[in-house]
């Protein structure tokens, strides 16, 4: 894939608009880290009264995953999720284009011996990495610690595919766009480590139907194990989250997995997905819920879980 280069079709009208978000973010990011917060959370409440479809999907998805869960509480959560996502509005902003000096003291970073361990053995990592809504920020503080490959779904707008490049490779090596798989295994092949997100829903093509939290039938992709096992890679699990008291960020790496892939591409997906549920509890209201995570069923199953009746 090349990298997106800058043109100057960008300042053509139909970008105009793109230009004027984009100049309001750069500016509010100049803003005190507290204020920020304090914007993103007063967006989030915002989002929660306007965006109808979002909220009833995010609503769906907590009771199918947690329906032991008070409907009060769960409301709180889906009130709170609305929150966090504003905030990951202006976090993009200073992960972008926050200088080195203001940003590296968010970062609480442990665990990254264990990618640098399965390099030093000759292998490639696979960093699992699942949608917390802090992940544009995260992945520039994890870059001033250890510079990785991101594989990525590039944006449809041109110029907005341009800034999220650029602002997402500021302090990392490069990014793999979805459809270069090649690309892909050549980096791992390489030795280099790239980050991997496969907790959304993918479609039936290269799935399985697992647990993720109390919903058992989750459309679930097998490509974890698939580019483990042909790339002969390392596979290491990351957990991030912004911490409660405003701090900044914690971002771990677990010990690379241990029998993985077993060979049963079933019981390795369920696996993922349980690793993957333990970093979500880390901070519950920090999930991308906005997802309709259930969307694809088994076959023969026509159920719309996210309806509207």
């Amino acid at each position: 894939m090349q990298t997106p280069k800058f043109s100057f079709s960008f300042f053509l009208p139909k970008y105009w608009l793109n230009w004027l978000g984009l100049s309001f973010l750069y500016l509010i990011s100049w803003l005190p880290y507290k204020t920020q917060l304090g914007l993103g959370r007063l967006v989030g409440k915002i989002l929660y009264a306007k965006f109808k479809r979002r909220t009833h999907i995010a609503r769906r998805n907590l009771a199918l995953c947690f329906p032991d869960m008070p409907e009060d509480e769960r409301e709180a959560l889906v009130k709170e999720n609305f929150k966090a996502t504003g905030i990951a509005l202006f976090e993009s902003g200073m992960g972008w284009w926050w200088p080195t000096w203001r940003i590296k003291k968010l970062g609480h970073v442990t665990g990254i011996e264990n990618i640098i361990a399965a390099k030093e053995a000759g292998q490639g990592v696979l960093l699992i990495a699942h949608h917390m809504v802090c992940l544009e920020i995260c992945n520039r503080l994890l870059g001033l610690h250890h510079p990785n490959i991101g594989f990525y779904r590039p944006h449809n707008n041109a110029l907005m595919e341009y800034i999220q490049y650029k602002g997402r490779t500021r302090d990392n090596r490069y990014q793999i766009g979805k459809k270069d798989v090649r690309g892909l295994y050549k980096a791992l092949e390489n030795n280099e480590s790239v980050i991997y997100l496969p907790d959304q829903d993918y479609g039936r093509r290269k799935s399985v139907f697992v647990p993720f939290f109390a919903e058992k039938q989750t459309c679930t992709t097998t490509a974890t194990t698939m580019i483990a096992n042909d790339a002969n890679c390392k596979v290491v699990i990351s957990t991030i989250y912004r911490n409660k008291d405003n701090s900044g960020y914690t971002i771990d790496f677990s010990p690379a997995l241990e029998d993985y892939p077993s060979g049963d591409d079933t019981h390795d997906a369920a696996r993922i997905n349980k690793i993957i549920e333990a970093g979500i509890q880390q901070a519950p209201e920090q999930y991308m819920w906005l997802h309709r995570r259930f969307k694809t069923r088994p076959k023969g199953d026509k159920t719309d879980l996210y309806a509207q009746g």
